[in-house]
């Protein structure tokens, strides 16, 4: 599946890994994390993907998130991402502490 990325921040972490600054700000094992879902998203044919893995608790957003989804990362820790109309396309927008 295509992405891009809203938050430069997590491009450089996709792109740099740890030697970004931006992995400094997260745990080990949330990065490792946000490594491992990016790549069921690489390998991704669209949505339905996301919901076979169930690990994943692929759900749709409510209130002034709706149109996102998330995809769970490591404990609190999810993925908020978006995708176009016709899914084909994903718009990964930040990682979120839902327990906050």
């Amino acid at each position: 599946m295509r992405f891009r990325f809203v938050s430069k921040k997590l491009e450089a972490l996709y792109v740099h890994g740890y030697r970004s600054s931006e992995s400094r700000k997260y745990s080990n094992a949330l990065v490792d994390s946000f490594f491992l879902v990016m790549q069921i998203i690489r390998g991704a044919t669209d949505e339905r993907t996301f919901r076979a893995f169930k690990s994943l608790h692929y759900e749709k957003l409510k209130g002034e998130r709706r149109g996102q989804h998330s995809l769970r990362l490591v404990g609190p820790f999810r993925l908020e991402i978006e995708t176009d109309l016709e899914g084909k396309l994903l718009a990964i927008i930040s990682i979120e502490d839902y327990h906050k």
